[in-house]
């Protein structure tokens, strides 16, 4: 959907046009599950608080001003559920590497484009096991912001529109939480993960740059 169009659509969506809303969502749904999987850790819970996003979208289209990207203020909206939910319920969280892809089929997590064999397949799913389970370890800001960034894979710009800071406190807030989940990282003995996850290609699927 070009930007034009997403436009329409929306506007369509602020008259009440239902249809126009649900036409978002079948846009949005994927990326924002992902992102509240990843923010939780559960399966469940993800789905819940991708529902809860996209009921606070609707109930307020009106206040959306067309000020920033649509998907910016959406990501607003799931980013914050996630992040009061994690503060109100310590729920025990259920690692899963598995997403939503655009047809709505469950996934895993790409493996490097180089089509490994058995062995480095096998390697490949321990490291974003491993690297999942660490990124759980964080605090909830931490999470967030690694989140955003290297598996919703958004610019600094787009994170700072999200989360409504500057980039430059963007960049520093990613500096202290790529070290605080190496600092997991190499006290579990797994600081080979965060170093292959910063490679261009191999590795688990998670870039942190």
């Amino acid at each position: 959907m070009s930007d034009i169009d997403e436009k329409k659509v929306i506007k369509r969506a602020v008259k009440g046009d239902a249809d126009a809303f649900e036409q978002l969502v079948l846009t949005y749904q994927t990326p924002i599950y992902n992102l509240c999987l990843r923010m939780t850790g559960n399966p469940e819970d993800a789905a819940d608080l991708s529902q809860e996003a996209f009921i606070k979208a609707w109930n307020n289209l009106g206040n959306f001003q067309f000020e920033s990207a649509f998907s910016t203020w959406l990501y607003r909206l799931a980013s914050n559920a996630c992040l009061d939910f994690l503060r109100g319920v310590k729920r025990r969280p259920q690692v899963s590497l598995t997403v939503e892809d655009s047809d709505g089929e469950t996934q895993t997590m790409d493996f490097p484009d180089s089509a490994p064999g058995p062995e480095e397949a096998a390697i490949a799913k321990e490291e974003n096991e491993i690297l999942a389970r660490a990124m759980l370890a964080l605090d909830e800001q931490q999470r967030q912001i690694l989140t955003l960034r290297a598996i919703n894979d958004l610019s600094y710009a787009e994170i700072a529109a999200i989360l409504q800071i500057r980039e430059g406190t963007v960049k520093s807030r990613l500096a202290r939480s790529r070290d605080a989940l190496r600092k997991i990282l190499l006290e579990s003995g797994n600081e080979s993960v965060f170093s292959a996850s910063n490679k261009q290609k191999g590795g688990c699927g998670i870039e942190l740059r």
